[in-house]
């Protein structure tokens, strides 16, 4: 029997369902409104303060036509204050999922031209669905913050909201990562959803965050402050380190995360992700032979450094504008996605200090949580001596720092290139804070301290201080003392960096090391 036979198609009876097309057109008309947001007047004025709506940032973040919406029809449940009759569809917040450069992401834009993107109880639950879906699926999550707050008129079922949302943040982080654009106003209990994400980015004059605002700033401290003053992107990418970063307008942010997201796993579980590489492995730069000035004491770049040992045109720099004495940021090495934290000798002579300790112990926990390889560069005279430091904790704060190293499992590569003194020779991720590979260039100076400072001590009293710095420097100040007691795998020409460090990532893809259990650790705070 030939069960292939082609049959006809049976012709199904065509019947005119009114019901149906009626509720189609109702539904089409209904999503056409959605789209208006808070109306063509309010998006009139939120381009005109040189803002893009919440749709037009979906639209340049994700890939055209990948975006997949969640809840367009929502509405509030409020009926106090007259709330009943000021519905909106969507509620004053986007979201859903699409996709990066073909990479899956779950999204939410807050609509400022819906009640101010207020936070309602039904506005959260927006949030909060797209957020369980990207930790069920493992898939970043990306918010576009534009919000007046929480919403008045909902007293405590708004706070709610928050509190739920703060809630997932934490539940999500280290298991998917958390990216916060802030493109408008962020105040009082908004600006905490932000802290608890991974990478925070602001838009330039547009944006800003602040837990109380001006008023009641010269309310309760008869201090009259703006509010670029108190919390823009200036007063956060530079003085407090809330933001890593800042663009010029809504347009340069959007492209700017879509830069930085290819160097991101997509979770805890995803593989590393590698992008096509032309740059030859065995590639050797002489002039890293030659970029270490003869004094010690002249400075020199150390991004110049990590430009010319990792992939062509690949830094991705984080934080570039705070605690600008250490460097840390994304790189690639043979295509594949590395942290990179390293001392800058411009700068304070590249001394660790608190902002500089906090800065790159969060991004090495980072990097750790999503099995991402630490490369270390290490230009470090110590850490800042003084009364501010002192009293300002840099004693926990540093110890943030070194906990940070400690902790991570993940592959740690070290490059001694120049000074590595006392403490802050051990914190920069040393062999004894279990380093997989740790090497010197020979300008390596490793010792408890500078000649200078090691010969007042020691030989405080001797008549010729030049001669004991010299005998000292050529003792200690050297990479041999410390690779004869196996505290550097090996002493390495400079020009070789590159592919050392990129053979021993190779080797080090099957590394496997675990901490004892525990419920968690207790980080210095």
């Amino acid at each position: 029997m030939n069960l292939f036979i082609k049959r006809p198609l049976i012709q199904l009876p065509k019947y005119t369902n009114r019901y149906f097309y009626s509720t189609t057109n109702i539904i089409h008309e209904k999503r056409k409104e959605s789209l208006l947001g808070g109306g063509q007047q309010r998006q009139d004025a939120q381009h005109a303060k040189g803002k893009l709506t919440a749709r037009e940032r979906l639209g340049l973040l994700l890939d055209k036509n990948s975006f997949r919406e969640y809840d367009a029809f929502v509405e509030h449940a409020c009926t106090d204050f007259n709330m009943a009759s000021n519905k909106i569809l969507g509620d004053g917040v986007v979201t859903g999922h699409g996709t990066i450069h073909g990479r899956r992401v779950f999204v939410y834009s807050q609509d400022f031209t819906v009640l101010g993107g207020s936070l309602s109880r039904t506005n959260a639950n927006k949030i909060l669905k797209v957020m369980d879906q990207a930790l069920l699926v493992g898939a970043p999550i990306i918010g576009l913050e534009d919000s007046g707050g929480a919403r008045i008129q909902e007293g405590v079922d708004s706070l709610a909201g928050y509190a739920d949302i703060f809630q997932k943040n934490v539940i999500a982080s280290g298991v998917v990562p958390q990216i916060s654009l802030i493109m408008g106003p962020c105040a009082g209990g908004a600006v905490y959803s932000p802290a608890l994400t991974d990478f925070t980015f602001m838009v330039q004059d547009t944006s800003y965050m602040f837990v109380t605002g001006p008023d009641v700033v010269k309310a309760v401290t008869n201090e009259q402050v703006s509010q670029e003053e108190l919390g823009g992107a200036r007063t956060h990418t530079r003085k407090s380190g809330v933001a890593h970063n800042s663009f010029a307008n809504d347009i340069e942010a959007l492209q700017g995360i879509r830069d930085f997201f290819p160097y991101l796993p997509l979770s805890n579980r995803s593989p590393l992700p590698c992008q096509p590489c032309d740059d030859a492995i065995d590639r050797q730069d002489d002039a890293l032979d030659s970029i270490i000035p003869s004094s010690s004491n002249i400075a020199y770049d150390m991004k110049e450094v990590i430009g010319r040992i990792v992939d062509t045109h690949s830094f991705y720099e984080i934080a570039p504008k705070f605690a600008k004495n250490i460097l840390i940021g994304f790189a690639r090495l043979n295509g594949k996605s590395v942290g990179i934290v390293a001392n800058q000798p411009q700068v304070s002579s590249g001394a660790l200090d608190m902002d500089a300790s906090v800065k790159a112990a969060r991004f090495i926990r980072f990097c750790d949580a999503f099995n991402i390889p630490l490369v270390t560069l290490v230009d470090v005279p110590g850490f800042m001596p003084g009364t501010a430091q002192e009293h300002a904790g840099i004693i926990r704060h540093g110890a943030k720092l070194l906990y940070a190293y400690c902790e991570a499992t993940v592959p740690k590569l070290t490059v001694i290139t120049r000074k590595a003194y006392g403490g802050a020779y051990i914190v920069m991720s040393s062999k004894h804070l279990r380093g997989d590979y740790n090497v010197a260039w020979p300008s390596a100076e490793i010792a408890v301290m500078g000649a200078a400072g090691a010969v007042e001590i020691i030989f405080r009293n001797h008549a010729d201080k030049a001669a004991m710095r010299k005998e000292y420097k050529e003792k200690f100040a050297t990479p041999l003392f410390a690779a004869k007691r196996g505290y550097l795998d090996d002493i390495i020409e400079p020009k070789e960096t590159r592919t050392r460090l990129i053979e021993q990532l190779d080797l080090l893809q099957s590394k496997s090391l675990q901490n004892p259990w525990k419920k968690h650790g207790c980080i210095p705070l």
